[in-house]
Order: structure tokens, then C-alpha cells, then sequence
């Protein structure tokens, strides 16, 4: 045997490490194969030797080629088990390098080494509590990922630990962590009750975290149809949609089609306010953004039956709205994106043409044929072309179609034909485009160069006399001459079919027909045979004499005939009917009716208006790309539940709805101009001070009794120095730019003032703030919360910008405060807030 020996470069151990132009891991440097050669016998235990010294190695790049040779064996599926020892005491390490391939290889071998796998609890339990963040998540997630039963002891608490930890990439870890509980062991998941901490998650300031809630929230109420969602939730997700990336848009927007809004208005402002995710350059973001917005017209367009105003719009009048609002983006990215991608898209534009015809037709040059398009891309093109025809495009399209018949690809040369008769079928192209598409078909039967043209033509041109009977003479005199060189078994059935149908117009029709008729024995093609027999019976009720003795020939074969059991029992039927019908003119009506005819914008074999609706509903998923429903490639138990929710609004149908606007500190500037509030641009001077009353707490600060009269609406110096003007005005461009000028590090937030109880409405605040000169400039309310944009301006010139947000539900009151102009010293100014608070906390009634 030929002993194997180590590469001169692979490194020994125990020996230097082999050098290189930079340090090892250093981004441009080529990858070392020699970890990954061939070992010899017995370097296992050299390695052993090794890490038994691994303590006291002072060089940390040694320390991490010896982790690496150890990985390394373990990715050959070398059994590097008996090291476990050895690498439980190397987790010791503060090189976070180290600390990974160790936690790596821990994972690896707990499941085919549970007892070993237990050694190691404690320490990475302690190091769930490492003061460096990574050093946490990396633990908690090699805890999770041990997928041990008898670990879940030991994990629960770590979990709900990392679920409060300061860091967000220990809270992401976490809540992927409860996914990983969640498969292991159900029933303490269920008593752990973390579904109801990740429902409070949703709130976390970091976006991942939200994003992460949501994956886990839907995996894990997947059998209900994903996590359960109300207003509430819906409002908060959508209005912190631009702080996601571009993964967590995706989750939040896969959401929206589940969701069912309250009444029209809200589901016109959740449009708006997706409307801005169309002009992203991520194709999974736009296309789900359309679906959401066909669900929303789905939801909120009135249908036939509905008592609602009669100028509302209809669900489809929305939906074409969508489509035009969709269609500069979507071809956008069909024609920048990659082939792979345009592909897909290409599917998603058909499937939307259908829905609504018509609209893509300007574009019609968007969608055509590239030279250095792939061939998928290119049928998809040509498919899509004939459904933009109309009688202004329809020349232009019929001659790019023209192009690409004769084309070395024999599937695009059919689908061109298919095409170019289907604007004829659809009589789309205008006036006197029948006749002219009719004529160019028929010249393609001539072709004998190219069989499968010649071919698809005549099966085009059946389907085309279908439609319109009308054109049989402008068709007619070629076909007993194509018949003689068309070989392929559909083109050749089709040319009979018309030779039975045009036959009153072609002489030699009958004569044809009986060369066939005395060749039946070399016809192997069902298809073709059933073809002659039906047209040699349409033929006999148009001239009797010169078909009837070749009919009867035909009916003795075909009756004979065990091939096919259709041909047998059309013959048979045939056959019956002719020798029973005491009339024959009933026997013509039977066999000449139009019932082939096409009734509407398509032929009865044809119609998948059933199927084309079904895949609306599964819109941006593998349905459209197989064009079939999910039943048929998807397992029935790993089906996905579709549930719309919620099943019941807590506003009316008719009802106003709250605007749906969540505006913070740091994005102020960029939502207030699309926020759908109550906007003041000049504040009434107040005439009068409201009635008050020893009973009425409107923001319920404190416990005392509120005392029964407020101080004079001018005397506000005995509480504070601050001096407010008695008349502000302010427009709200104003507004915006004052706000978007000062930094956030200069906003003082209140937060969590407790409140008794929580204010009846919008209007009482706006009343009693404006007594104290503190004026609204827009305000709200949501499900949860009020919201308010106030402002006041002291008598020195500085203007104060206030957000008020009011919870509900426990009442608690929130102020972030922004000083603009004036005060420069930053403890005069922060006095001054502190006395702005105290006037609006005994505004309210405290």
C-alpha cells in the first residue's frame, strides 16, 4: 500500500504555523486546503497533546490554527469526540474567535453525544451572562441549538433572561431561541408562556427583534393561521415599517393580506402608507407590497348587493387603480433585474394582465424579445405580447411576432404562431386584423422548410375558423396542397378539420378526403383519424353524392377500429344516427351545429377563469411560477393556513377612523406631512375660559382632589416664571421645519407620569390646554393612545414643541419636549421645561 503523506505546506502539529503574505482570516486571503487533507494516523492524539497545552500557549494566532485543525477534522467526519474534555477547558478564552469554534463543536456532538453534551451546561449557562453581548448571544444560542430534552431545564431561564437583555442581538438570539424550545418540547413552551412575551416583544425599539417576533410568532401558530392580529398590532408594525430591513419588510408586508381593516378609510391609509416600499429597488418587497394592496381592494371595494354610497368604488374599479399604481414599478424591475428574477416577474405581469386587461398596453415594447435574453425569458415575453394588442399596438406586435417564427428555436417559432393567432382569436387588433393575421397564417403553410411552423399554423387557423366562420375563403385554396407535406399528427388533423368545414368552397375537398380515407390502415395517430371522420361526416350533409360511398367506407373501418375506444364509439354513433334519423335534416343539425363555436373570449376547453381566481388569492408564492394551486406540489399537513383576521373591528363599518400615523422623536419630520390629522394652521384665540369642575381630571394626574376652580387663564406667574404669549401662530410646514431643526440629544422626554384615568377625547384637551396659551397644532386618537403635537412661545421669543402621547390602557401620560430659539444655557432652558410641565400637568387639572 502506498502510504499517503501530508502536503510540504499543510502545517504540523505542534510545529510553527505556515506563513503567509497577511494574517490568518484577513479578508483577500486564499482559503488553507491543507486543513482539510487527508490525516495521518494518530494526529488525533498529537491535537489531544495539544490542547492539554492550549492554557498556556501565549500566541493567540497558534491557539486559533489548532481550533481550526480541530474543525477541520470534525467537517471530514473525522470522530474528534474523545477531545471533548480537552476543548471544554479551552472555552476559557476571551478571543471570541476561539469561543465560536469551540461552541461549534459542542453543538455538533450533542446530539450523537448527549452525556457529553451535559458537561457543558454550566458553562455556557455562565456564559449567558458574560459581560460582552456577543459572547452572550453565541452562548445562548449553542444552548438552544443542543436540542436536548433534558436540557430544557437548563435553558428556560437563560431565555427569559436574554428577552431583557439590553443588547438586540441577545434579544434576537433569544426569541429564536424560544422557536428552537418550541420544537423540542411543546408542553413546558406552554408553561413557560413566552407567546404572550413575544406579543410584547413586537414593541421592542429594534426593528430585527420585531422582525425575529414575527417569524417565531407565525411558526409557532402556524395551525391557526399564523400570530393572531388586531388593530393594535397591525398600526404599530405598518407605521414602523421604515425602520425594517429589507427582510423585515417582507415579514410585516406578508401580513397585510391577512389583515381585514376596519372600514374603507383605514384601508385606503394603509396604501398610502405602504405606497412609499413601491420605490425600492427589492422585488420581493414590491411584489408583496401589491399583494397587500389587492387584499386591501379586496376588503374595502364595494360589491353587488352592498347598501353603501353609490359613488363608492367597486373591487374591481380598485383593482385596476392598483394595477395602473404597480405598473411603472413592476416593469421597472422586469427590465433591471437579473434573468432569474425577470423571469419571475415576467410570471407575476402575466398574472396581473389577466386581472386587469388593458392596462399594460403602453408598454407593449417593454416586453419584447432581447437578443441575449434566455429562452425562458423569451417565451414568457412572447406569451405576454399577444395580450397587449389592441388596434394601436396590434401591427406593431404582429410584425415583432413575424420576427421570431422562423428562429432556430422551434418552441419559440409555435409560441410566435400561437400568439399572433390568439390576437385574431380575441379580435383585439382592430378592424380587417383578422383577415390580415388569417392571410399571413396561410402563408406560412407554404413553409416546408420549417414542418413545426407549417404545422402550428393549420392547428391555428382550425381555431381561428372557430371564432370567426367568416374567413373560410380567404383560407380555403391552400389547404389540399398543405395537407401533402404537413407530416406532424396535429397539424395534419387540423388541416382535415378545415377541409371538412371550408369543403363547400374547395372543389377537390371530397377527393382529398378519400385518398386519406383509402390510406387509413398507415394512419397511427388517433387524433388524426377521429379529425377525418368527424369532417368526412360534416362534408357528406354538404355534397351528398360525392361523400356518401367513401362515408360508408370510413364507418366499416372506423367501426372496426379497436386502436382508439372514442374513434369506435364516435363511428358507432355515427353510424346510428345516420340509419336511425327519420329525418335527415336532423340528423345535419346535430352534426353542423355551432356548439364549437366560441361564445365568449374564449373556447370552452380553454376556460381557467376558476383557476386564474384561485391563484389571485395565492399571489407572490410558487403558485403563480407553476401556474397550479398549492394542494397540488405542497403535502396536505405542511399546508399553510390562510386566516384573515381580525373577525370582529372594535370601530364601525361607517365609522372615522383615527389616522395611521405612529409619529417618534427621530422620524417627526418625515411623517407628520402624510399624517391624515386634524391640521391647525392658525389656533382660534380662546374668548372665554372653559367650565371646570372639582370633578374633572382630564388627564387624572395625582390622587388628590382636583381643586373646583383653575387659576385665571392670565395668572400663570404664581405657579412659575414662565411667561407663555397669549396668541402663537404657526402653519405646519412651520411646524415641521422648527421640529426637524432641533437634534433629538436636545429633546427632553417625560416619560410614565402616572394618570387616574384617561381623557374623554381629543377636544377637552385641546380646550384646556389652549386656556394655558399651550396650542394643538394636529392631534388624534388611536386604539390605545392619544396623540398630540402642541406648541407655546414665551414671551422672549423661544417656541416650545411638545408630543403629548396619552395611553389609554394603564393611563400614563408622555412628553418629549424640543426648546427652539431663545435660552442658551442648557439649565435655564431645562428649568423652563421642567415649569412647562408643571403648567400642563395644572392645565389638565392636577
Amino acid at each position: 500500500m502506498t502510504s499517503t503523506y501530508p502536503n510540504s505546506n499543510m502545517p504540523v502539529p505542534g510545529g510553527p504555523p505556515p506563513s503567509t503574505n497577511g494574517q490568518p482570516g484577513q479578508p483577500g486571503q486564499p482559503r488553507d486546503e491543507s486543513y482539510f487533507t487527508e490525516s495521518r494516523k494518530g494526529e488525533v492524539n498529537e491535537l489531544r497533546q495539544l490542547l492539554r497545552t492550549f492554557g498556556t500557549e501565549k500566541d493567540r494566532n497558534r491557539k486559533r490554527e489548532i481550533m481550526k485543525k480541530v474543525i477541520a477534522y470534525m467537517t471530514l467526519g473525522i470522530d474528534v469526540s474523545r477531545l471533548f474534555t480537552e476543548m471544554m477547558l479551552a472555552i476559557e478564552t476571551r478571543d471570541l474567535v476561539i469561543k465560536k469554534m469551540v461552541y461549534l463543536f459542542l453543538c455538533n456532538y450533542a446530539e450523537t453525544h448527549p452525556d457529553l453534551a451535559q458537561m457543558c451546561t454550566n458553562t455556557l449557562v455562565k456564559d449567558c451572562g458574560n459581560e460582552d453581548p456577543m459572547v452572550r448571544g453565541l452562548a445562548l444560542r449553542s444552548l438552544c441549538s443542543l436540542r436536548l430534552p433534558q436540557m430544557i431545564e437548563y435553558t428556560s431561564e437563560p431565555l427569559r433572561k436574554s428577552l431583557q437583555d439590553g443588547h438586540a442581538y441577545v434579544r434576537k438570539t433569544g426569541v429564536m431561541g424560544i422557536l428552537k424550545m418550541y420544537h423540542l418540547n411543546k408542553e413546558e413552551f406552554d408553561k413557560a408562556s413566552f407567546n404572550d412575551i413575544l406579543y410584547d416583544m413586537l414593541r421592542d425599539p429594534d426593528s430585527s427583534v420585531v422582525t425575529n417576533c414575527i417569524l417565531v410568532l407565525n411558526e409557532i401558530m402556524a395551525e391557526s393561521g399564523g400570530m393572531a392580529l388586531n388593530r393594535a398590532v397591525m398600526l404599530h408594525l405598518l407605521n414602523r415599517i421604515h425602520e425594517f430591513s429589507e427582510f423585515g419588510i417582507l415579514s410585516v408586508l406578508d401580513l397585510v393580506p391577512r389583515y381585514i381593516p376596519a372600514n374603507d378609510e383605514e384601508g385606503f391609509q394603509i396604501m398610502n402608507l405602504l405606497d412609499p416600499v413601491l420605490r425600492t429597488a427589492n422585488a420581493g418587497a414590491v411584489v408583496a407590497t401589491i399583494r397587500a394592496f389587492l387584499s386591501i381592494a379586496d376588503a374595502v371595494g364595494k360589491r353587488p348587493g352592498d347598501d353603501r354610497d353609490p359613488d363608492s368604488p367597486t373591487v374591481d374599479d380598485l383593482k385596476r387603480q392598483v394595477v395602473v399604481r404597480i405598473k411603472a414599478p413592476l416593469v421597472t424591475l422586469i427590465a433591471s433585474s437579473s434573468n432569474e428574477l425577470s423571469y419571475v416577474l415576467l410570471k407575476y405581469a402575466d398574472q396581473l394582465i389577466d386581472l386587469c386587461p388593458g392596462i399594460f398596453d403602453d408598454e407593449y415594447r417593454q416586453f419584447y424579445v432581447r437578443f441575449s435574453d434566455p429562452t425562458h425569458i423569451k417565451h414568457s415575453k412572447v406569451r405576454i405580447l399577444a395580450k397587449l394588442a389592441n388596434p394601436q399596438t396590434a401591427p406593431d406586435i404582429v410584425s415583432e411576432l413575424s420576427e421570431l417564427i422562423a428562429t432556430v428555436d422551434d418552441t419559440m417559432g409555435r409560441i410566435a404562431v400561437r400568439s399572433m393567432a390568439s390576437i385574431a382569436i380575441h379580435n383585439s387588433g382592430g378592424e380587417g386584423a383578422v383577415e390580415s393575421i388569417a392571410r399571413r397564417l396561410v402563408e406560412m403553410l407554404d413553409l416546408q422548410g420549417i414542418p413545426h411552423v407549417s404545422s402550428e399554423a393549420a392547428v391555428s387557423l382550425a381555431s381561428l375558423v372557430r371564432r370567426h366562420p367568416n374567413i373560410t375563403t380567404v383560407i380555403s385554396a391552400p389547404l389540399p396542397r398543405a395537407l401533402k407535406y404537413i407530416t406532424e399528427p396535429n397539424g395534419k388533423a387540423a388541416l382535415i378539420f378545415l377541409l371538412g368545414e371550408c369543403g363547400d368552397s374547395i372543389v377537390e375537398a371530397p377527393y382529398v378526403l378519400e385518398k386519406v380515407i383509402d390510406s387509413y390502415e398507415n394512419i397511427t395517430n388517433a387524433g388524426v383519424k377521429t379529425a377525418l371522420l368527424a369532417a368526412t361526416v360534416t362534408l357528406f350533409f354538404k355534397r351528398p353524392p360525392e361523400v356518401q360511398m367513401m362515408l360508408g367506407r370510413l364507418l366499416k373501418k372506423a367501426t372496426d377500429d379497436v386502436s382508439s375506444q372514442d374513434l369506435h364509439d364516435r363511428a358507432l354513433f355515427y353510424y346510428r344516427l345516420l340509419r336511425s334519423s327519420p329525418d335527415p335534416n336532423l340528423a345535419k343539425s346535430v352534426v353542423t351545429s355551432k356548439s364549437m363555436a366560441m361564445a365568449t373570449d374564449h373556447f370552452a376547453e380553454d376556460d381557467d377563469s376558476e383557476l386564474r381566481a384561485a391563484l389571485m388569492n395565492e399571489f407572490n408564492t410558487l403558485c403563480t411560477i407553476y401556474r397550479c394551486r398549492a394542494e397540488n406540489f405542497i403535502d396536505e399537513e405542511n399546508l399553510v393556513k390562510f386566516v384573515k383576521m381580525p373577525p370582529e373591528h372594535p370601530l364601525p363599518r361607517d365609522g372615522n377612523v383615527a389616522p395611521v400615523v405612529d409619529p417618534g422623536v427621530n422620524n417627526l419630520t418625515d411623517q407628520f406631512g402624510s399624517a391624515s390629522v386634524n391640521d391647525v394652521s392658525v389656533p382660534a384665540a380662546v374668548t372665554s375660559a372653559p367650565i371646570y369642575s372639582g370633578e374633572v381630571d382630564l388627564l387624572g394626574f395625582g390622587d388628590d382632589l382636583a381643586p373646583s376652580v383653575p387659576p385665571p387663564l392670565g395668572d400663570t406667574t404664581s405657579l412659575q416664571t414662565l411667561s407663555l404669549k397669549s396668541y402663537v401662530s404657526l402653519t405646519g410646514d412651520e411646524y415641521q421645519s422648527k421640529w426637524g431643526s432641533v437634534p433629538d440629544a436636545e429633546a427632553v422626554v417625560v416619560s410614565a407620569l402616572q394618570m387616574r384615568s384617561a381623557p374623554s377625547s381629543t377636544d377637552a384637551v385641546e380646550s384646556s390646554m389652549s386656556a394655558f396659551h399651550i396650542f394643538t397644532m394636529a392631534s388624534g386618537e388611536l386604539p390605545t393612545e392619544f396623540k398630540f403635537f402642541l406648541y407655546c412661545q414665551e414671551e422672549g421669543g423661544e417656541y416650545f414643541l411638545i408630543q403629548a402621547v396619552a395611553q389609554k390602557t394603564p393611563p400614563s401620560l408622555s412628553l418629549t419636549i424640543k426648546p427652539h430659539g431663545g435660552e442658551n444655557n442648557p439649565n435655564k432652558r431645562r428649568e423652563k421645561i421642567d415649569q412647562l410641565v408643571e403648567l400642563i400637568k395644572t392645565s389638565l387639572g392636577e
